[in-house]
């Protein structure tokens, strides 16, 4: 009987055919995982080892380690040549000199971002926009900052009310004339004190000079409003720490770029090639110009490496120290995401002319 209901069954479900290829799916994936034991564990495993040798901070750490382990007589015998001691007493040099201003400074954006209100800049600012910008311009002398935190706090300015002039300013002194960046000056130029206040007039003046022509050229439907606050819905103490892990990390990073980039300079480019750009002094100033836009090294340890190129002028140095803390690749993109992309692609090209310029014209006065 029961052999009779078994074959009675597919005769009565022969109808619905089409459901019985839509069961098989489900059992094809069981066949599949099961078809081969062997193939099953590799596809069931495939999964908990595409999971688990994913590329992560922890898996590339590892897998340097056993490299450098592996390879330590090739890396002894590259790193015993004289180019490449020359390389790591630069690079070893400029980051250990640097870092403690980076971290300093790191530490200093993050608590003004976080602890000072916005509304106390409106509080203190005038209201006519021509004397806003040079307050502005003075207030980034006594609020130490670096690049990475001057633009969202530029951002809060602008959405509290005060003036974009106002704001553009202080965007472009605080992380240039602050006291951690003037103090890391002092002690990268121990011989030429007159650094210090050459950095400092010509990255005031230029950052007055953009706010007062945001003020005579400067279009509202430029600049995009940010919308709403960094960290926004944290408590204060959280937003502190993870502003801190962002920039360290950030300017960290491009602090070692920049000490490598340096030490490369240094060590393995012909000294023919670097005279001959030092010898002119439009090639240094652009070269170092342009470098400083590439290298985009944090301005609390940008003096460090300014300070290793010994190759090259003061004035062309001084420009390298104008420039970078105003316009580098990463501030274009903060800039660009913050108030916009129209915003940045007038004020990157307007900015670096004119950091250049008040280089130019500092360097005549004061060096």
């Amino acid at each position: 009987m029961a052999i009779t209901t078994e074959p009675a069954a597919p005769t009565t479900e022969t109808p619905p055919t089409p459901e019985t290829p839509a069961e098989p799916p489900a059992p094809a994936k069981d066949g599949k995982a099961s078809k081969p034991a062997k193939d099953g564990k590799a596809s069931k495993d495939g999964k908990a080892s595409k999971d688990g040798w994913q590329v992560n901070s922890p898996l590339v750490l590892t897998m340097v380690l056993l490299l450098v382990v592996l390879a330590q007589a090739p890396i002894r015998t590259a790193l015993s040549a004289p180019v490449m001691q020359s390389w790591m007493t630069v690079f070893v040099a400029v980051v250990v000199q640097a870092l403690p201003f980076l971290v300093l400074g790191v530490l200093l954006s993050a608590a003004i971002a976080v602890f000072v209100p916005a509304t106390w800049f409106t509080r203190a600012l005038p209201n006519n926009p021509v004397l806003a910008v040079p307050v502005a311009g003075m207030a980034g002398a006594i609020l130490p900052g670096c690049e990475c935190a001057s633009v969202p706090v530029a951002g809060a300015l602008v959405r509290r009310g005060v003036t974009p002039a106002a704001a553009i300013a202080f965007l472009l002194s605080a992380p240039a004339i602050n006291p951690i960046v003037l103090t890391a000056t002092a002690v990268a130029f121990p011989r030429n004190p007159e650094m210090v206040l050459a950095r400092f007039v010509g990255s005031l003046l230029v950052a007055c000079v953009m706010g007062w022509l945001w003020t005579r050229l400067g279009r509202t439907d430029w600049l995009k409003l940010p919308a709403h606050e960094p960290h926004a819905g944290e408590t204060k103490g959280a937003a502190f720490w993870g502003s801190v892990r962002h920039d360290v990390m950030q300017a960290g990073g491009f602090l070692v770029l920049g000490a490598m980039s340096a030490a490369t300079l240094k060590a393995v480019a012909p000294a023919s090639w670097l005279r001959t750009a030092a010898d002119n002094p439009v090639v240094a100033i652009l070269a170092l110009s342009i470098l400083a836009v590439l290298l985009s090294i944090c301005s609390e340890a940008d003096a460090f490496v300014a300070a290793s190129l010994t190759q090259f002028s003061l004035t062309a140095k001084l420009a390298f120290l104008v420039v970078g803390p105003m316009i580098d690749l990463k501030l274009f993109a903060m800039q660009a995401g913050t108030f916009g992309r129209g915003f940045a692609m007038r004020f990157a090209p307007a900015t670096f002319v004119l950091a250049i310029a008040g280089a130019v014209v500092t360097s005549a006065v004061l060096l």
